[in-house]
């Protein structure tokens, strides 16, 4: 049976980082002070012989996602005729640490890691995935099936899931519920911790080891259709308002030459037969341009739950 879009979307949301793949992918590439480089070399274009990095901020499980993303970073490399290398990380927040210090190319973030980077050291909107003629998620508030927890109000002292320190739907959101209930995630839950995967949160809280979590809807899509049980296992209680879409970004060091080559790449991928089907890979029917007011709500959120 052909799986559907919501099965295919491993890694789209940017969402939860891992280790690296591949030996040069977990190489550490020596800091560089941006403050103290020449002004006229500020912009970087990437030189034919050097790999093209893409960083990818995994949802779920560093296996899955490099699955996931073959065909695409495979269509890349063919299309940009040069190698193309696959990164990950374990959290949002060294995804970006990569791209500040100019050490990936192209990155899948999150929204908040977006946001962040954006805010602090002018993180750059390249294009955005359009799943479902929607370039939206939200946050899902889950609990065990078999739990008694109807509403918000029941989490009082419950053993809670958070994801990522900086995830929007894994923390951000939830932690912004609790304060405007007049309560801080320390005292109200009776126990939190980091799952540092959305999968991993689910499986937490349908193993009774979480009383709750808050996680990605496209996410929980594809947990639910990868493993049907799931769905008998965990109990959505509460669906947050609609988010911009996890974008796929590049530094503030990138010539305005190679962003518009690579923009221009990824915009027309569904036009090519081979890049349907990448796209098709990924659950991702194209990429379109985006703007940074989408986020806004995001930024919103973050300003709640700091």
């Amino acid at each position: 049976m052909k799986p559907s879009r919501s099965f295919l979307l491993l890694g789209l949301l940017l969402l939860i980082g891992a280790v690296g793949c591949t030996t040069s992918a977990n190489a550490e590439a020596p800091y560089v002070d941006f403050n103290n480089i020449d002004p006229t070399i500020m912009e970087r274009p990437i030189e034919e012989e050097e790999p093209l990095r893409v960083a990818v901020a995994a949802v779920i499980s560093p296996e899955g996602t490099a699955e996931s993303y073959r065909q695409l970073l495979a269509y890349l490399e063919e299309q940009l005729n040069r190698p193309v290398e696959l990164v990950q990380r374990r959290t949002y927040r060294e995804i970006n640490e990569l791209i500040e210090r100019d050490q990936v190319d192209v990155a899948f973030v999150c929204t908040s890691a977006y946001v962040e980077g954006h805010d602090t050291f002018g993180m750059r909107l390249l294009v955005a995935p359009e799943v479902n003629h929607q370039t939206v998620y939200r946050s899902l508030l889950i609990v065990n099936a078999e739990s008694d927890i109807q509403t918000i109000d029941d989490l009082a002292g419950a053993t809670f899931a958070f994801t990522d320190p900086i995830s929007t739907t894994g923390r951000a959101y939830p932690t912004a519920l609790v304060r405007q209930m007049g309560y801080e995630p320390e005292t109200f839950f009776g126990r939190t911790f980091f799952t540092y995967s959305h999968d991993d949160a689910i499986r937490a809280v349908a193993s009774g080891v979480a009383d709750a979590a808050g996680v990605d809807s496209l996410v929980y899509e594809f947990a639910v259709q990868r493993e049907p049980e799931l769905a008998e296992q965990v109990r959505i209680i509460h669906e947050s308002p609609p988010f911009g879409i996890p974008p796929v970004v590049v530094g503030p060091h990138i010539s305005a030459n190679w962003l518009t080559t690579l923009r221009d790449l990824f915009l027309r991928m569904d036009q090519d037969p081979a890049g349907q089907e990448a796209l098709q890979a990924i659950g991702v029917d194209r990429f379109v341009l985006i703007e940074d007011s989408v986020y806004d709500s995001v930024r919103e959120i973050q300003s709640n739950a700091r």
